[in-house]
């Protein structure tokens, strides 16, 4: 009986820790955020992000559910009084959040092990080849420009490059290991969020060139300020190859900045006094054409990808594709070729409307951008969004600036996220915004129910941004 009722217990339990679970694994394992997400409130209710049973989490189950087994054996075997037993049952019941952190604090010196043994594995893979290896960092556009640059260097090389957003050691670790064989270059796209995370993937790249992108308020919860944002990714270039050379995006004022901090073999691109530019854009809902400016060369491009944010990223990554002897000719066509990346300004038409993808945007800057290019369309203009997150002290402002910017290019606003949604709509308002044009969602079901009320034929809808769902 004691087993019996242990085993109610701890299933009872594990099926209740799914909701901690999840929202410990979309904070990065990071406990510092996990807490402040339990504390807030902010937990992962829904479908939208599942929990991933990956190897780290399925150690993780394991070691929790040893715990809970242990701690509600005691409870049964020990008490004997129904209604203290009843009490303690209850109190573990109301201590799951914490149970999660005493497990992470457990098992966390087997998880930097093993992170550890992958990393240097990783490492001694890498140095034994001698190929090309270029590092990419920024607060955004860092995927684009990877993928830009990745189909123009194709035109000559066999490249391996970490696939989607894969930026952390795991992730770069896990490409060398699985991906990476007779390449001639190797793409490493790069993330952080706190300060030394770029030299640790440096130093275990060791990159011969750089790129830094757009930098930008990202992730101000933790980095604090945007000169600490700015040091951070300048580790990518203090720890290049000692002949390593850097691109910079000067259209960013960050990243000019560190292009003048730099003392090494730099290129500045989308900047008119620079190696690279781009003038004369143009674009409709069929792409946009400019004319690049490489080298002193004028080229007449074609591309299917909207908005000014990818063509800086264009710009950047042709800079590089160049000083590694692409020619001007495969630029071009590489440009024609290239594919919206999904849910980045991916534009969808159907015989109704036509709906901007741009849910994976998450700063004020690609959100300009986003609405500058549903500016472009004619018909009614829907904008659903969520707003913004992990800005810190900065959130609210961004928010309202949000609202603002919407209001002077939609007809209709969604807004999905409780969180930012009294900013948003003051910041709409502000903007002379008709009140009774803006709804919110809490779901994906109300949200389909608002659209049928508020599309027409030809129509334009964006969506903005897109949380995962321990936001609400």
């Amino acid at each position: 009986m004691v087993y019996f009722n242990t085993c109610i217990c701890v299933i009872l339990f594990m099926f209740l820790s799914y909701i901690f679970a999840k929202t410990y694994q979309l904070s990065g394992y990071q406990i510092r955020s996990y807490l402040k997400s339990v504390l807030e409130l902010k937990l992962s209710f829904g479908d939208k992000n599942r929990l991933i049973f990956t190897k780290r989490m399925i150690r993780f189950s394991f070691l929790l559910f040893i715990i809970m087994f242990g701690m509600f054996f005691v409870v049964n075997y020990f008490i004997n009084n129904i209604y203290l037993k009843l009490f303690d049952i209850i109190l573990l019941f109301l201590l799951l959040p914490l149970f999660i952190v005493l497990t992470h604090y457990i098992i966390l010196p087997l998880e930097l092990l093993i992170k550890k043994h992958f990393m240097a594995k990783a490492t001694r893979k890498l140095r034994k080849k001698k190929i090309i290896k270029i590092g990419i960092t920024g607060s955004y556009g860092k995927t684009s420009t990877k993928n830009i640059l990745v189909s123009m260097l194709e035109k000559n090389y066999k490249v391996c490059a970490t696939p989607k957003n894969y930026n952390t050691e795991m992730g770069l670790s896990k490409t060398i290991l699985n991906d990476l064989d007779d390449h001639d270059i190797f793409v490493a796209e790069m993330g952080a969020r706190h300060i030394g995370d770029i030299k640790i993937l440096a130093k275990m790249v060791e990159p011969n060139y750089g790129i830094i992108t757009t930098i930008g308020p990202q992730h101000l919860e933790t980095f604090k300020s945007i000169e600490v944002i700015e040091n951070t990714k300048f580790e990518l270039a203090e720890n290049l190859k000692p002949d390593g050379v850097m691109v910079f995006n000067g259209d960013s004022q960050s990243s000019r900045k560190l292009y003048d901090r730099f003392k090494g073999e730099k290129y500045l691109a989308c900047d008119k006094e620079g190696y690279s530019y781009a003038d004369n854009i143009k674009m409709d809902s069929q792409g946009s054409t400019f004319d690049l400016f490489l080298n002193g060369q004028k080229l007449e491009v074609k591309t299917k990808l909207l908005g000014k944010c990818n063509i800086d990223n264009i710009v950047t990554a042709s800079t590089l594709a160049h000083l590694l002897g692409i020619t001007y000719k495969d630029i071009i066509s590489a440009i024609k070729d290239l594919s919206p990346s999904k849910h980045r300004l991916e534009l969808m038409k159907n015989n109704y409307c036509t709906i901007i993808d741009d849910s994976y945007n998450c700063n004020i800057v690609g959100s300009k951008e986003a609405l500058d290019v549903l500016s472009r369309f004619e018909g009614r203009k829907i904008v659903i969004t969520p707003g913004m997150v992990e800005l810190g002290n900065e959130q609210s402002q961004a928010n309202f600036k949000l609202g603002t910017l919407i209001a002077d290019v939609a007809d209709y606003i969604i807004i999905m996220n409780n969180v930012n949604k009294n900013e948003i709509l003051s910041g709409a308002i502000s903007h002379n915004f008709n009140r009774e044009h803006i709804f919110f969602a809490e779901t994906r079901k109300k949200q389909k129910e608002i659209l049928e009320l508020i599309t027409t034929k030809d129509c334009v809808v964006l969506f903005e941004n897109d949380l995962p769902d321990n936001y609400k």
